[in-house]
């Protein structure tokens, strides 16, 4: 739509501030347009979508007296066209108007609200009374003839159009018609179209600008497969108990695998030189004995630091052929960076003050009470910080040219948020596209501040939300405002996570938990041994014993593949299965699409997706997982119909995904699922 002529009513601009020095307030326009959702910060910061995804815009508009108001959502792509998309007023009473706009591109856009007076709207709503009752009847048409003359005037119509309007202006006038006749011309359906695609709008009033980011479908959905680089390929010998690492050579091996699994992104662990001072032994000991590896989170030392690989694992060419490895399987490569520094790495020698010293002289090593990390020295921000900012940003250069577009970030919480905003919005500069994850399991503050100030994706309390209502009420949350900033990403575990739930559940909660994460939230992630149900937790803690941070594993795969000792023992096909699922409908791509429905049992959960796709079809999915891994349960479960898109009395034909079960389902359904049985349907909707 080009722009369109109007009669606006401009309040003159000013700077003004108040005796104390505050700003004066920003008036409020001719046609008052507030509460502008959304608005991250009230639009300090930018709202986010990715290619495609619609963005619900709303405000509340309206006007003095009984005048007909109208409003448009302006949208500016970046190049700095604008389009004009119609809003309706979905509640009245409440003077509230939404739209619904979708960026084709990515790039940096903008969106404002603009409120105005609407003539035609005003002259049909009062033609109709008067006409009706005989009241000023030639008058009202007159008025009406006279309001179209502006239209023809003051727009740049299309051929047909101008002839629609001259046609009815025409009408309006001939006293040889009806009355009813004149007046219809006027208030025909095509011109009542025509006036909402290209309106006359007076005393137009505009709020704010506010920035929307529109980034990559990666930024929002992937499935994520974690590794530990040395472990794919190690092996240990069996006489002398020796190991022998794997390297970036061996794990490309590994490769296949995972994509055949369905995964869209293969993160790694750091792969830097590993401190050699200080180094951990098995389980987080403080004494490593000969051939333990370390932890890959302790990074640096006499090989180098940031922008060296690990001898061990080969070199960045290596690295490439990974890359350019997984990338030929459909996946892309997630690097970790971990802001933590071995005693021996090369900073700690060149630039001292880019760390924290202690009354004593020493460097103070990390902790987080009652766990200490002796062979890591965090940064400190405060010494030198634009030193110490460009030095990261340097060493990601490396990364960054070695064709690495997703980053994971450890602890990001424990730095500087002003430090993050910075970095990305400075490799974005030159890297649009690169996505960042958040490793921030903390407050809700901090995650949420990491979100708004550019992270694409943060992990999330999922672990930790295992029962139904604590489960929706959370989602709620995610898919609600918070989903115009932050984006999450579900881990049932990872290597530092293992909570009851998965130690004592059995097969059923790590089909369950992986079925949720799948299905709940576009983007989700399994750390590498999730298939085996590795659950052995290190006594009296929520995470593995042999921690593979400081050692090898072998995890033996050819063992569950078809013929081997294990065969049937590992999850990957239900895994497969899910993101084949996945792949096959686009409705589970997006998050603020997410319903929940009621259920009788409070052990379960009952939620939806619906998408309309390009072509007009629709996809929708239904999804009933049972949160109690100990149990089967049977119950009733209640579907709003409307939000799948169906009549109140409508049947459909239920396909379960999982197991390719059909059944006729309406309203009202009863299920069974739990450990027994199959303890999640995933429900693709169909109608006859």
């Amino acid at each position: 739509m080009t722009e369109q002529q109007q009669r606006s009513y401009r309040l003159p601009a000013t700077t003004a501030t108040t005796r104390s020095g505050a700003p004066e307030p920003r008036p409020i326009g001719r046609i008052p347009v507030q509460d502008v959702r959304p608005a991250v910060d009230g639009g300090a910061l930018p709202t986010k979508s990715v290619v495609a995804e619609p963005l619900e815009v709303s405000a509340t508009v309206f006007r003095e007296g009984h005048d007909a108001v109208n409003a448009s959502v302006v949208v500016t792509d970046p190049d700095g066209a604008v389009t004009y998309v119609p809003m309706t007023c979905t509640n009245p009473g409440l003077d509230r108007w939404e739209a619904q706009v979708a960026a084709d591109r990515t790039g940096l856009w903008s969106y404002r609200i603009e409120g105005w007076s609407d003539p035609y709207g005003t002259w049909a709503h009062d033609a109709a009374i008067k006409v009706a009752a005989g009241v000023d009847t030639e008058l009202m048409l007159e008025e009406g003839a006279r309001l179209l003359e502006r239209f023809a005037a003051e727009l740049d119509l299309e051929p047909a159009d101008r002839t629609l309007v001259t046609g009815a202006t025409s009408d309006l006038r001939d006293t040889d018609l009806p009355v009813d006749a004149r007046l219809g011309a006027g208030l025909s359906q095509e011109l009542r179209d025509l006036t909402v695609r290209r309106p006359l709008r007076d005393v137009v009033s505009a709020s704010r600008t506010y920035a929307w980011l529109v980034e990559r479908e990666r930024a929002l959905t992937g499935a994520w497969y974690e590794i530990f680089p040395r472990s794919e390929g190690a092996h240990r010998d069996e006489q002398t108990g020796e190991w022998t690492t794997g390297t970036l050579r061996t794990a490309a091996d590994r490769l296949p695998g995972i994509a055949a699994m369905g995964f869209d992104v293969v993160y790694l662990t750091p792969i830097h030189p590993i401190g050699a001072v200080n180094r951990k032994g098995k389980n987080n000991t403080l004494t490593a004995e000969p051939g333990d590896p370390g932890s890959p989170y302790a990074i640096g030392s006499k090989e180098g630091g940031y922008e060296a690989v690990h001898p061990e694992l080969g070199s960045w060419a290596d690295f490439e052929a990974f890359r350019e490895r997984a990338e030929e399987l459909g996946m892309e490569v997630a690097l970790d960076l971990a802001l933590n520094c071995a005693p021996d790495h090369p900073w700690v020698q060149t630039h001292p003050e880019w760390f924290t010293t202690r009354a004593d002289g020493t460097i103070a090593f990390a902790e987080n009470p009652p766990k200490k990390y002796q062979d890591i020295y965090p940064l400190n921000f405060d010494n030198d910080p634009d030193g110490l900012y460009r030095a990261v940003r340097h060493a990601l250069e490396v990364w960054f040219e070695h064709g690495v577009r997703i980053i994971r970030v450890d602890n990001p919480h424990t730095k500087p948020t002003e430090f993050w905003q910075w970095l990305i919005a400075d490799v974005a500069q030159t890297y649009p596209d690169v996505i960042w994850l958040a490793e921030a399991f903390t407050r809700p503050a901090m995650m949420h501040t990491l979100a708004k100030v550019g992270f694409q994706q943060s992990y999330t309390y999922y672990a930790w939300r295992n029962e139904a209502a604590e489960l929706r009420e959370y989602c709620e949350e995610l898919a609600g405002d918070a989903s115009y900033y932050m984006r999450p990403s579900f881990w049932p575990t990872t290597h530092d996570i293992l909570t009851p739930f998965m130690q004592y559940g059995g097969p059923t909660a790590w089909k369950m938990r992986a079925a949720l994460a799948a299905t709940l939230v576009p983007t989700y992630g399994i750390y590498a041994g999730y298939e085996l149900m590795e659950n052995v937790a290190r006594p009296g803690a929520e995470e593995q014993i042999d921690n593979e941070k400081y050692e090898f594993k072998d995890r033996r795969w050819a063992d569950y593949e078809p013929g081997g000792p294990r065969e049937g023992q590992s999850l990957a096909p239900y895994l497969t299965r899910l993101n084949e699922i996945r792949h096959q409908h686009p409705a589970l791509d997006w998050m603020r699409n997410l319903r929940f429905h009621e259920t009788d049992d409070e052990t379960v959960l009952c939620f939806s997706k619906r998408r309309v796709l390009d072509d007009g079809t629709e996809d929708v999915i239904v999804v009933v997982a049972g949160c109690d891994p100990h149990s089967t349960r049977q119950t009733w479960i209640h579907l709003d119909l409307a939000e799948l898109g169906l009549q109140p009395d409508e049947s459909f034909t239920a396909h379960d995904l999982i197991t390719g079960a059909e059944w006729r389902w309406g309203q009202h359904n009863w299920v069974e699922l739990g450990a027994g049985k199959e303890p999640v349907h995933i429900v693709q909707v169909r109608r006859f």
